[in-house]
Order: structure tokens, then C-alpha cells, then sequence
């Protein structure tokens, strides 16, 4: 198994971002992570935004696992004198971490600070500027450098692999952005996977894989930065390797910081910035049952979701 190595070196290359209207300042929230590689990316992103523009100032922040966590942060933005705040979640797909458990942060604030005012962006989501992405990652990996065996892409096999949500809206979205990239590739076949929540996990999808008898396998971690889940990955696809020696298995790295991410958080930004900000909600979850007034009969509740098994039976709908 090899793990492609990828240039992100000059993320500020040839970034044009058109200018904000206002000169508000932007809380960016992360998912956070115990790994402090992954906490030093996130926080080197936003360092990066922030030298594209120096406007107004950026401030990072974390959800939970690490410091500073969102009530920080908000003190920061009070301190200097800030009352209206444009916030954005760092994260992929829109689920609970960005419907409710940020929001419920905002709230809480909002309820101790009532001279705020908070403007709530979306997720990056599904855009052209990610399946352009690994478009061009996947351009590369055809390469005599990187496929000396020249593999046609007839007889390799995509291998998507997200986090995994209890938001069936999310994993959706997974589903969606890998027939996306599938569609017209010229690949033999896109399976899809998670590493955690819900299923497939990623040896059961290797397993279907395995099952189109391809000559190459093509693991793409769509994750933002690296963390404890992407190793995870990494390790399981060295196992897979180790136990499959006639299938060629290559693994792409996570996005990192990259030109295209760049560009889709200045859309996200001047979203916020002139009230533009589209969410579908038409198949969340949160939504369905605040609509039967049950949204916080186990919401709260963290035990709830240990039997995995039994949540994904009872949870996963959203009918």
C-alpha cells in the first residue's frame, strides 16, 4: 500500500478572493481533535485565510476535545469590541455538530451576551470546487510516476471514505459526492465507506471491493485535516494491503490546506456577509423531530448513542 504524497506547499498561489462588503469578523469553528497535528492544521488554515485578507481578524476555535473552545472565542470577539460576529463551521457535511450542537452554542451565548449578533454560515458541502479536488488528485495518480504498472482506470476501484454521521442527511452527502466524482471517471466501480458512527465500515466495503476483482484500489479519505480517524484509515488500508498482495492499493492523504478549501470558505464568508446563506433542510433529522416536538427526548442524552447497533435501527430515518 502506498500513501500519495501531494504538493500543498504554496496554498496562496493564484488565489484571487473577491473583496467582503463588511468588515466583520469571522469566528471559524472546528470540529477539534486530541491529535495535535491536526489541531496545528486547522489553526495554520485559518492562519492562511487570515494572511489572504487582513481586513477583519479571524478567529479559530474548537467544538469540543481541545481549547479554545466557542465560549472562549466569543469572549474574545466581546473584548474587542465586536457585537455583530459572522460564524462558519469547518466541516465537510451539514449534521449534528453543525445543526445543534454549535447552534445550541450560539444560543447559550446569545442568552448571556444579548448585544450579539451572529450570522451562521454553511458547511463546504458538496461543491465544484471539491470534486475538482480529487478530480486532479485522481489525475495525478494516473501518472507513469505513480502507476508504473499503468493500471487503466477500467480495472481500478474508488474507494470513498467519510467519517460517518448519525445524521442520515450527512452520510447522504457522502453517498452523493462519490457517484459525483464516479460519474464519467472511466473507474470500474465506486464503493463507499465510514470509519466510524455508521455503516459500511471500511474493511466491509474492501470486502465488496475485492468482489469486482480490480487490479488497483483507490482509497480517498474525504476529511479536512489529519487526526486519530485518518490514521485509523491509513492503518486499516496497510492491513488490507498486507492481506491482498495481488491488488495494488493506493491511499490519497486527507484534503489538508488547499487553493480550492480557500475559495469555498470565501463563498461561505460572503454568504454570511450578505444573507445569502442556503441550507436544505428538508431531510434533517433535527428538523423532522422538532416538527413533533420530540427534538430533545434523547438528544442530550449521550448514553443513547453507546449501542450503535440499536441507534442505527431506531435513528437513522427520516421518515
Amino acid at each position: 500500500m502506498s500513501i500519495v504524497k501531494l504538493d500543498n506547499s504554496n496554498p496562496l498561489k493564484s488565489i484571487d478572493l473577491p473583496p467582503l462588503p463588511l468588515l466583520r469578523p469571522l469566528l471559524m469553528i472546528g470540529h477539534g481533535t486530541r491529535d495535535i497535528g491536526g489541531q496545528k492544521t486547522f489553526l495554520e488554515f485559518a492562519s492562511v485565510y487570515q494572511a489572504l485578507d487582513y481586513s477583519r481578524p479571524i478567529i479559530p476555535c474548537f467544538l469540543e476535545l481541545t481549547e479554545p473552545y466557542i465560549g472562549e472565542s466569543i469572549k474574545l470577539c466581546i473584548s474587542r469590541g465586536f457585537t455583530n460576529i459572522s460564524v462558519l463551521p469547518i466541516l465537510l457535511f451539514a449534521a449534528r455538530h453543525n445543526k445543534f450542537d454549535i447552534t445550541n452554542e450560539l444560543d447559550q451565548a446569545k442568552k448571556k451576551y444579548p448585544q450579539l449578533n451572529f450570522f451562521y454560515g454553511k458547511h463546504f458541502g458538496i461543491t465544484p470546487n471539491l470534486l475538482k479536488l480529487w478530480v486532479d488528485r485522481l489525475a495525478i495518480l494516473d501518472s507513469s510516476k505513480v502507476n508504473p504498472n499503468k493500471v487503466k482506470r477500467s480495472e481500478t476501484v474508488l474507494l470513498f471514505v467519510g467519517r460517518g454521521s448519525s445524521d442520515p442527511d450527512a452520510n447522504g452527502d457522502a453517498y452523493k459526492i462519490a457517484r459525483l466524482l464516479w460519474e464519467g471517471s472511466g473507474y470500474q466501480a465506486v464503493e463507499v465507506a465510514f470509519i466510524g458512527i455508521t455503516y459500511p465500515r471500511l474493511e466491509e466495503s474492501f470486502r465488496k471491493v475485492y468482489s469486482y476483482q480490480p487490479k488497483r484500489i483507490i482509497v480517498l479519505p474525504h476529511f479536512l485535516f489529519t487526526g486519530a480517524l485518518i490514521k485509523k484509515i491509513f492503518q486499516i488500508t496497510i492491513k488490507q494491503q498486507e492481506l491482498h498482495n495481488h491488488t495494488e492499493i493506493v491511499c490519497l492523504p486527507e484534503i489538508g490546506i488547499h487553493n480550492q478549501l480557500l475559495k469555498i470558505l470565501r463563498e461561505r464568508e460572503l454568504e454570511t456577509q450578505k444573507d445569502q446563506v442556503n441550507m436544505n433542510c428538508e431531510m434533517c433529522k433535527f428538523r423532522i423531530d422538532s416538527l413533533n416536538e420530540n427534538i430533545y427526548s434523547h438528544d442530550l442524552n449521550p448514553d443513547y448513542y453507546m449501542n450503535t447497533k440499536s441507534y442505527h435501527q431506531n435513528i437513522w430515518k427520516t421518515y
